[in-house]
């Protein structure tokens, strides 16, 4: 029974599916105006984990993660460059698909861009305008008239009156609300702009989510996912203007993942204390490790990211990796086990991914305790569930061998030999072992240390090797 927790009613609660064996999940996207940040990637990891789970839970999901190139940043950001808008997206969701792509994120079945979205989204301002939810405003902006919606405040907690006693009224004359969101931007001079029944102009970014998520799911499904973030305003607002425009119900669940801080606060490009996916992955042996550091905590809670948790997080993986190093994991005899019925609860109780992964990390030292007793058949078995349920988690997906081989940088990986160098050298070494020459035996040794190549000796005068 899967439990999650809805921060719509802020309890856990049985997933229900509203179609019986189908999930529609929805999540919040980039706004395509610069590189993917650890932030980013902690989000769509944790729902990449909940999708994969839901589908290993015998569900047939369909996912739905969009992107938003309009915007006023990504404007902003275009002109000072002084590039189309186009070519400003274009390059960023490159890099965006690179950087998911090394996480081991997989792709949406549908990835929606605002500006496909644009009749869709004039259709809902025009149903809200009909029925009394928005009106435009003397500048020409189609706002949304918020004390219209009874139930406004629901998802964050936040009551309309308070609101409103702190919103400045100064911001903006032309709303009849302090609170009134925009539906629809009048244009500005060079500015993109799309015709609408109110002069030509560009969607709300609030908006967006809604004509797009209801045109792919339906004006009511299961799951709508985002940071933490957009709990307030963003997603009080979908709610706003999809059930008011709609008359359904429009989603089940609210998932809402934790934040990545940086000295306990939150990691943002606003902020400017934000580290790029591509900045970090050069530093690691491999992306794996930051996927597995993201995995170490709850998805609702935050995150402290630091080069040593990473450190951490490598050591931790590795372990993982050394116990299935050597083997060839052989298929399990029971179709269940212990240890696949304790990941299952762990994964069932809010996607807890910290208590699966310690479910990993016991396979793991039951496979060194078999290996050294002797029980192959035991260790390998072990290892064939090891390598299953890590793959749920989109992890141990390198081959074992080829882990030790990959150097972390700064380590003395940078200088190290190429793989054949290496194997030429080790080859050299057991000449001098066999011709008991022990001093050369331990040059070449303590020079590959020297290099970042560790060495291990194994029975049966096998050697193998790692990158430190």
């Amino acid at each position: 029974m899967l439990r999650i927790h809805n921060s719509l009613t802020g309890r856990k609660e049985e997933l229900q599916p509203i179609v019986p064996g189908r999930i529609g999940m929805y999540v919040c996207g980039i706004t395509v105006y610069d590189y993917c940040h650890v932030g980013h990637a902690r989000s769509q990891v944790a729902f990449d984990i909940v999708r994969r789970w839901l589908r290993e839970s015998g569900l047939a999901v369909t996912y739905v993660r969009n992107i938003t190139d309009i915007d006023d940043k990504i404007i902003r950001r275009a002109a000072e460059n002084g590039e189309p808008v186009e070519s400003l997206t274009a390059r960023y969701i490159a890099a965006m698909d690179e950087d998911f792509a090394a996480l081991g994120i997989e792709r949406p079945d549908f990835e929606p861009r605002a500006t496909d979205h644009v009749p869709a989204i004039i259709a809902m301002i025009e149903a809200l305008i009909d029925k009394g939810y928005a009106y435009q405003a003397a500048d020409g902006d189609v706002l949304y008239a918020v004390e219209k919606f009874v139930e406004y405040g629901r998802l964050s907690g936040k009551r309309l009156e308070d609101l409103e006693a702190g919103a400045r009224v100064e911001v903006d004359a032309a709303k009849r609300n302090p609170l009134d969101f925009v539906l629809w931007k009048a244009s500005k001079p060079g500015e993109p702009a799309w015709d609408s029944p109110w002069g030509a102009g560009r969607p709300g970014w609030h908006i967006e989510c809604s004509a797009m998520s209801t045109a792919l799911l339906g004006t009511h499904f299961d799951i709508h996912g985002g940071g933490m973030d957009l709990k307030f305003p963003h997603h009080e607002n979908e709610i706003a203007q999809s059930c008011a425009a709609t008359g359904d119900r429009f989603v089940e669940v609210w998932l809402h993942n934790g934040f990545v801080n940086v000295d306990d606060e939150k990691m943002s490009k606003s902020l400017g204390n934000f580290f790029t996916v591509r900045e970090v992955l050069p530093t690691l042996r491999h992306p794996e490790v930051l996927r597995f550091f993201l995995l170490m905590s709850h998805y609702r809670g935050p995150i402290n990211y630091s080069p040593a948790q990473l450190v951490q997080a490598d050591a931790a993986l590795t372990r993982l990796y050394t116990a299935l190093r050597g083997l060839e994991p052989a298929p399990l005899e029971r179709s269940h086990t212990a240890a696949q019925e304790e990941f299952a609860a762990a994964m069932n109780d809010d996607f807890n991914t910290p208590q699966a992964l310690a479910v990993l990390q016991g396979l793991a030292r039951d496979i060194n305790a078999a290996r050294a007793a002797g029980d192959t058949v035991t260790a390998t078995w072990r290892a064939h569930e090891l390598l299953a349920l890590g793959r749920v988690l989109g992890v141990l997906a390198v081959d074992p061998e080829q882990w030790f081989r990959l150097g972390v940088p700064g380590a003395g990986a940078d200088t190290a030999p190429d793989d054949a160098a290496i194997e030429a050298q080790i080859a050299l070494r057991l000449a001098a072992r066999q011709a008991k020459n022990w001093a050369e035996s331990d040059r070449i040794r303590d020079e590959l240390a020297g290099r970042g190549v560790v060495l291990e000796d194994k029975p049966g005068g096998v050697t193998v090797w790692r990158r430190r």
